[in-house]
């Protein structure tokens, strides 16, 4: 047999066997389709993906002193894809020393998430509060008891939120121990009252009021008072605060929370200039006496 045979034939099978060549014979380009052969214009032309993208405006409810927190970006409407459904239930992280106007609160992040888009504007509501890690870490200190505690509640709105608390022990008048660690049973009783607490101020407001509590941090204040007699306490706060569930979307409520309070917009105050005309002065009409009374 030669070696450049490929097929021989087998005499008592009559059927075809395939031998291994070690050189088999050329095959033509045009015949094997799987042979990739480059197509001359066929590149694809690059674009700039946000050439497809607009921007709308991210504003915070009238509970907060900043109403436009940030500008965010989707994709255009296209076809069956609207791009306000993208937008809707987006959330949004800041914090709340750009939302209060105050340094101080820097270490607060507060959740807003879109409900609705109105226009170029994207309207949010409440949806959630946390602090930052920097913070949480410079509170943890040695020689003293770190007490937590967590229940869920829901407003009167419906909102079914859950709320941490979290507060320390401290040092007493003139005391001459070195740490300030409470008993077990004085935890338990703190964290008793700390839950009754949370239970009674989240259950008799609605969440715009709720909020504005956290942000004046007086549920806090009402714990360490009212622990004073168990333990006394310090740097208790409402450290998170995790929504569970929401009612149904209401249109009108929303509306509500975005509706501007006088005072608490973004407009500057009018300044004099130097050099500029003073404003006439409008002398204030003269009433005429009534007749029987005496002229002033």
């Amino acid at each position: 047999a030669k070696q450049q045979d490929f097929f021989l034939k087998d005499s008592r099978t009559s059927q075809s066997r395939f031998r291994a060549c070690s050189h088999p014979p050329p095959m033509a380009i045009g015949k094997n389709k799987k042979i990739k052969t480059g197509k001359k214009g066929n590149k694809k032309r690059l674009q700039d993906p946000f050439v497809r993208k607009e921007w709308y405006d991210v504003r915070a409810p009238n509970v907060f002193r900043k109403r436009v927190v940030g500008k965010t970006v989707v994709t255009k409407t296209a076809g069956t894809k609207i791009a306000s459904d993208g937008l809707k239930g987006r959330v949004f992280t800041c914090s709340l020393a750009d939302l209060a106007n105050s340094e101080d609160k820097s270490f607060r992040k507060i959740k807003l998430r879109c409900e609705d888009v109105v226009g170029q504007a994207c309207l949010t509501n409440f949806w959630g509060m946390d602090f930052t890690s920097d913070k949480l870490r410079s509170l943890v200190r040695k020689w003293q008891s770190l007490i937590e505690a967590h229940v869920d509640v829901k407003t009167l709105d419906g909102y079914l939120i859950r709320m941490f608390c979290i507060g320390f022990t401290r040092r007493q008048t003139n005391q001459l121990r070195k740490t300030s660690y409470a008993k077990s049973s004085q935890i338990r009783a703190i964290r008793k009252k700390m839950i009754d607490i949370m239970t009674k101020v989240a259950s008799h407001c609605d969440l715009k009021h709720l909020v504005r509590r956290f942000i004046a941090e007086s549920i806090g204040s009402t714990i360490q008072r009212a622990c004073e007699r168990t333990y006394p306490l310090q740097d208790v706060y409402i450290r998170k605060v995790k929504m569970l569930k929401a009612p149904k979307f209401d249109a009108v409520k929303l509306q509500e929370l975005h509706a501007d309070i006088p005072g608490r917009d973004d407009t500057g105050v009018k300044v004099a200039v130097a050099g500029a005309p003073a404003a006439p002065v409008v002398a204030a009409p003269v009433q005429a006496p009534l007749v029987g009374e005496q002229p002033q």
